[in-house]
């Protein structure tokens, strides 16, 4: 009796939070400034290099606590510099400085605070801080990149910080890094590559 109870008195609890939470759909663009990093110490230099993305987001808040969730449906696209010609493997094949763009799906999720308690403030200017994990489908590469065995599907994370202005656009800054390796070289297999990124992007909500 006591475990049935307990459910039902938190089916309640959900129930009262979803009918209280505020939900929000949202077009999102951004940009990004990707390093392809090896680990290695024995491989060739790599430069970072700018990139964008664009796709819509999600956004479910609780209202009174500040705190809520957002997922995104996002096109990436993460370029990187590789400078072959310092290793006589791949420049003896007459390359050189190429640039690498991957073309990713991305589903970003996160666990995401306002700050709202600014006598009235937060409608014009409202902080945040967020944090989650980035699930990244490869969905094509360049040719630099066929120097390269890649990970289909890469786990990353990300956090920042930002604002929302005017209780319309929410504008985000923060660092995203893999955690397993993005790809590697085809010969010297034992180099492994991660996206270390940084990115900025808006969100416009549609009300």
């Amino acid at each position: 009796m006591k475990k049935i109870l307990l459910t039902c008195a938190l089916a309640l609890v959900a129930s009262g939070i979803s009918m209280r939470a505020e939900t929000r759909l949202g077009a999102t663009v951004g940009v990004n400034y990707n390093e392809l990093h090896f680990g290695q110490t024995d491989i060739f230099s790599t430069d970072r290099m700018p990139g964008g993305s664009v796709g819509v987001m999600g956004e479910l808040m609780i209202p009174g606590i500040g705190f809520g969730v957002d997922a995104s449906l996002l096109y990436s696209m993460r370029n990187g510099k590789l400078h072959f010609e310092e290793k006589k493997a791949w420049s003896s094949m007459g390359l050189g400085a190429e640039t690498a763009t991957f073309h990713y799906i991305d589903i970003p999720i996160n666990l995401k605070f306002r700050y709202h308690n600014l006598n009235g403030f937060e409608s014009t200017l409202m902080p945040m801080a967020f944090a989650g994990p980035v699930i990244s489908i490869l969905a094509g590469h360049n040719k630099c990149a066929d120097q390269l065995s890649y990970t289909p599907v890469t786990l990353n994370l990300q956090m920042g910080i930002g604002c929302e202005i005017l209780e319309k656009v929410q504008v985000k800054a923060g660092y995203q890094f893999s955690v397993g390796q993005s790809c590697k070289t085809k010969l010297l297999d034992d180099h492994s590559a991660k996206h270390r990124t940084w990115f900025i992007n808006a969100t416009y909500f549609f009300r």
